[in-house]
Parts: C-alpha cells; sequence; structure tokens
C-alpha cells in the first residue's frame, strides 16, 4: 500500500514540468514579440532614410543586420515553442488540437515522441542560430588581408559541410 501511495505520488510529480511548459511558452512569446518589433524598427528606419534622401555609409549592411538578428530571435524564440510543446507532451500528455479525428492529415511537426526526438529538434533549430548569428557578424567584419578572407571562406565552408552532416544524420 505505501509502495502504491508512494508510485503514485512520483507519478503525479511530472507535472512539475508544467512550470518549465508555461515559462518556455511565454519566453516564447515575448521573444516573438522583440524580434516582430526589431523588425518593425528596422522598417521605420528603412522608411524615413530613404524618404528624407540620405544615405548612410553603411545602410544596407545596418538593415540586413537587423533583419538578420530579428531572424535569430525568432529561431530562438521557436527553440522554445518545441521545447514547451515536447515538455508537455513527454511529460503531461499529447496535444489533442494538433490532430482531430476528422483529419487524417495531422500535423506532426511539433509532435515529440522521446528526448532524443526533442534534443533532435532543439539541436537543429541551434545550429541554425548560430550560423545566423554567424552571418550577423561576418557583415560589420572589415577584412584587411587575403589570409582573413580565406579564414572567413574556410568558416564558410566548415559552416556548409556541417549542415550536410547534420542533415545526413536527421535522414537516418
Amino acid at each position: 500500500m505505501i509502495e502504491r501511495i508512494f508510485e503514485n505520488g512520483l507519478w503525479q510529480s511530472r507535472f512539475i514540468v508544467i512550470l518549465a511548459v508555461i515559462f518556455g511558452l511565454v519566453g516564447s512569446i515575448v521573444l516573438f514579440i522583440v524580434a516582430s518589433m526589431d523588425i518593425f524598427g528596422v522598417a521605420s528606419y528603412a522608411f524615413e532614410t530613404i524618404s528624407t534622401g540620405a544615405h548612410p555609409e553603411h545602410f544596407h549592411e545596418d538593415i540586413v543586420a537587423g533583419i538578420i538578428g530579428a531572424v535569430d530571435l525568432y529561431l530562438i524564440a521557436v527553440v522554445m515553442l518545441i521545447f514547451s510543446f515536447g515538455i508537455y507532451e513527454l511529460f503531461i500528455s499529447k496535444i489533442d488540437a494538433a490532430c482531430n479525428e476528422e483529419d487524417e492529415n495531422c500535423s506532426t511537426i511539433l509532435a515529440i515522441h522521446s528526448l532524443d526526438q526533442l534534443k533532435d529538434k532543439i539541436a537543429k533549430v541551434i545550429v541554425m542560430v548560430l550560423v545566423v548569428s554567424f552571418f550577423q557578424k561576418v557583415l560589420h567584419t572589415n577584412f584587411a588581408t587575403p589570409l582573413e578572407m580565406l579564414y572567413f571562406a574556410l568558416s564558410i565552408t566548415a559552416l556548409a559541410v556541417g549542415l550536410f552532416f547534420l542533415g545526413k544524420v536527421g535522414k537516418h
């Protein structure tokens, strides 16, 4: 009897992960809003600059860097969203709204069946965040020597090879 009570309590303790689900979702929403505000700010800056006829020295780079920064935030928001969905499905319950009984083509993009699957989905998005962050940093880098350009080319090659192998691992 004590064993049954203990096991029941232990099983019910899984609901503590609801805190991670809720705050992961809140974090995701906040990041989506902030990224959208960043895009709006970049669009306002671009419109104002173009309408006044001003053309600052690094105008295009600033626009691209601002948008890439927002994309970076969107990707991190997606990581938080995947995390929230995955933890909920693994510990609490399957999400019924993702697939109703009348619809044969259920959405499986956020379906998580194991911790390894959750880890793999999050890892792939994190790699994309790192790639986007890399390119954002590169936009403001000045290359003074041919050796620096070679390092840049090698880093792009390394990213491409890494993404290629990441895609191969995901298919098996």
